[in-house]
């Protein structure tokens, strides 16, 4: 989930209240998020093409495409990419490359953009020197401005390695910036042309703050797999930044691959990665953004665009981004929000609704879309979230997460309400942290409305168990025995469980409401301790946990023991695998949250 809405627009406010703006807010790294003003947020915009020496992109670095790209594309970030080692590039001429990138940066400053100084090389490493020596020029010209943001090392081929070739490239012109300019972003590539950021995460750079990693996509080539690595990376701590992709192969050719741009959109949203379109130009290629013969000054019209440019524009027009609120109380727990009154949003409207109350609600909430919402909570615990939601049909689901997408805390199905202002009250309890914190509401399948959200204590126990199963009630099993039972509620027990014996309850599926955590409770009896097993869907996958049994005295000495694990929403059909036996078993539960 990411703070995207709105950037465009505040800006643009901004500039009709006052004749010049001091700055934008400072981008900053934290975990594996890009923060915007020190909140969690995206921008979206587009990258030049090659700034070489007559090449098809050197004649638009110019002030005036500059200012176009933000007043009709609502772009808040560009990029100038400055090609160093191809014919007519900085090392052939650095005067005439540097000249096209500054006339770029300067206008996206005066028009308070983004704009990332980009070193565009497949062999960045084998110039070291002369990177060092532009960086340090940049940063001393740029360096107390927010807007800029450096990237040292665009796409290494995929015979650079990571840990012989960039990453040490990368330490020492990281170095040199740091010590000019001690905190702007800082944007790093990696091998295999930008698409092995799970590569560098195995192996990232340290000592230095505010480093992301460049990701590069091209839809007509590109697809999950991918974002797998994309989603490794960030899952082992890397910041990424998508500073060049394209709806056509990785070729800049072909045509445009509509569907798989739209899944890695959401990917980039649901992620709050930020993103330049490649690439202004208009060679004949699929990748070019303009129609041949495109004015070199913007003022292009729909029709001068190619197939590629208009998806782009109306992807980058619908981003938006968002700088930090200007005011967002935390609210204490326990609480009714209103939905309306989100801190930061992305593609919701505000309606007025006729459910109790009156008021607004939120509508038009599409795949993709998030809100946000500033709570104080007052203690660790589990906790009831209430969703008062409206669907015309079936299908819809939204996703609680922390501001900035992780972690998530649970997801909630929505079913038809019979209208869009026909309410009903969607509700799961999930395990949350003491403490002042941004709650995210994302979209996962649109179609629904949203009134209010309301954050309550679950009571003591952390509810009530959603299924209490007594373990001899299996539908098939391999090496038990049943036996009768003196735990209360007396019934039969299962005994003579021995290493490889199995319980399958699949005859008794159990519905889960919606995707979280989850208590199961285990009553238990072993005369000495020792055995241990694991809780798994019967047929053995997967495997949830691994539990180990303590010596309760007795055959029929009962302990409830527990494990906390995450389950995703439907009907799961559970069993048992003794990996060392010892032990008698009388009943399981589930429990939402955290026991």
């Amino acid at each position: 989930m990411s703070l995207r809405a709105g950037l465009a627009a505040a800006l643009l406010s901004m500039v009709a209240a006052s004749p010049a703006l001091a700055d934008v807010p400072a981008l900053s790294v934290r975990g594996n998020q890009v923060l915007v003003g020190g909140t969690p947020g995206s921008l979206s915009g587009v990258s030049y093409y090659w700034s070489n020496n007559g090449w098809p992109g050197a004649r638009f670095y110019n002030a005036s495409t500059v200012g176009w790209l933000k007043s009709d594309w609502k772009a808040t970030v560009v990029r100038a990419a400055m090609g160093v080692d191809e014919a007519g590039g900085y090392l052939q001429d650095p005067a005439a490359n540097k000249a096209r990138l500054k006339a770029v940066v300067d206008a996206a400053i005066a028009n308070d953009l983004y704009v990332i100084i980009d070193w565009h090389s497949h062999y960045a490493y084998q110039y070291q020197a002369q990177a060092i020596e532009f960086f340090q020029e940049m940063a001393r010209t740029y360096g107390k401005n927010n807007h800029v943001i450096y990237e040292i090392y665009n796409e290494p081929k995929n015979d650079a390695s990571w840990s012989g070739n960039v990453k040490p490239y990368a330490q020492a012109v990281i170095g040199a910036i740091r010590a000019i300019d001690p905190d702007n972003l800082i944007i790093v590539g990696s091998p295999n042309w930008s698409q092995d950021a799970d590569v560098a995460s195995r192996d990232p750079i340290t000592g230095y703050s505010n480093i992301a990693y460049t990701l590069h996509f091209y839809a007509g080539t590109h697809g999950q797999f991918l974002r797998d690595k994309a989603t490794t990376a960030m899952n082992n701590g890397l910041a990424l930044f998508v500073t060049e992709w394209g709806s056509v192969n990785a070729d800049g050719n072909g045509g445009v691959a509509t569907p798989e741009t739209n899944a890695w959109v959401a990917f980039m949203k649901a992620h709050n990665l930020s993103n330049a379109n490649w690439a202004l130009d208009d060679a004949p290629e699929g990748s070019a953004a303009l129609a041949s013969g495109a004015s070199s000054t913007g003022g292009w019209p729909e029709s001068g665009l190619t197939a590629s440019g208009k998806l782009a524009r109306s992807i980058v027009q619908g981003w938006g981004g968002t700088p930090p609120p200007t005011s967002c109380a935390n609210t204490a727990v326990p609480a009714t929000l209103q939905a309306e009154r989100y801190c930061q949003m992305a593609g919701v409207q505000v309606e007025g609704t006729t459910d109790a109350g009156g008021g607004s609600n939120l509508g038009y909430i599409d795949a993709g879309d998030w809100m946000t919402y500033a709570v104080d909570v007052p203690s660790d615990g589990n906790y009831r979230v209430s969703y008062r939601v409206a669907a015309a049909g079936n299908g819809a689901s939204l996703q609680l997460e922390q501001g900035g997408g992780t972690p998530v805390f649970g997801s909630v199905d929505i079913a038809s309400t019979g209208g869009w202002q026909n309410w009903s009250t969607v509700s799961h309890v999930i395990a949350l942290k003491a403490g002042k914190q941004v709650l995210g509401v994302s979209t996962k399948t649109g179609g629904f409305n949203l009134n209010w959200l309301q954050v309550e204590r679950a009571d003591s126990g952390g509810g009530a168990p959603i299924a209490t199963v007594k373990a001899s009630s299996f539908s098939q099993m391999s090496g038990v025995q049943t036996e009768a039972t003196t735990d209360s509620g007396g019934g039969q027990s299962v005994g003579y469980i021995d290493a490889g014996d199995w319980l399958s309850y699949a005859g008794t599926p159990i519905t889960v409401p919606s995707t979280g955590t989850y208590t199961i409770a285990f009553r238990v009896a072993s005369l000495n301790g020792g055995g241990w097993f694991s809780f798994e869907e019967a047929g053995g996958a997967p495997v949830y946990a691994t539990v180990s049994v303590p010596a309760t005295g007795g055959w029929q000495n009962w302990t409830t023991i527990k494990a906390t694990l995450t389950l995703t929403a439907g009907t799961h059909k559970f069993g048992f695998k003794s990996q060392t036996g010892g032990w008698n078993l009388n009943w399981f539960s589930v429990t939402p949250g955290v026991q």
